[in-house]
């Protein structure tokens, strides 16, 4: 059974930073496609950062250069170190675990429940 498990979120002043973490059990997160997706009031559910099965990295272009994606596989666990964060940041940011070992094919997503972040000006 797959289960993801968020942390990391709280609230922080516009150039500040912030990391989440991502607990997966069930599958090793070196096997799939794992991605962030974050979603902002009333706007919809967008992918962030993505970390393909064999190792590449993929970003939005809004946060390219200010966010970085990692996992460690001894701790099964996927990490999102925001930095240089914007008030246009603030979302619910999501986990997620993908069906396919690539990021650049379809992928269908099993998802964490959310962690909140906020960005102050």
């Amino acid at each position: 059974q797959v289960q993801l498990v968020e942390s990391g979120g709280g609230s922080v002043q516009a150039g500040g930073s912030l990391r989440l973490s991502c607990l997966a059990s069930g599958f090793p997160v070196t096997s799939r496609c794992m991605g962030w997706f974050r979603q902002a009031p009333g706007k919809e559910r967008d992918g962030t950062a993505f970390f393909a099965s064999a190792g590449k990295t993929t970003y939005a272009n809004s946060v390219k250069g200010r966010f970085t994606v990692s996992r460690d596989s001894t701790k099964n666990t996927l990490y999102l170190q925001m930095d240089s964060l914007k008030p246009e940041d603030t979302a619910i940011y999501y986990c997620a675990a993908g069906s396919a070992d690539r990021c650049s094919v379809y992928n269908t997503w099993d998802w964490g429940q959310g962690t909140q972040v906020t960005v102050s000006s």
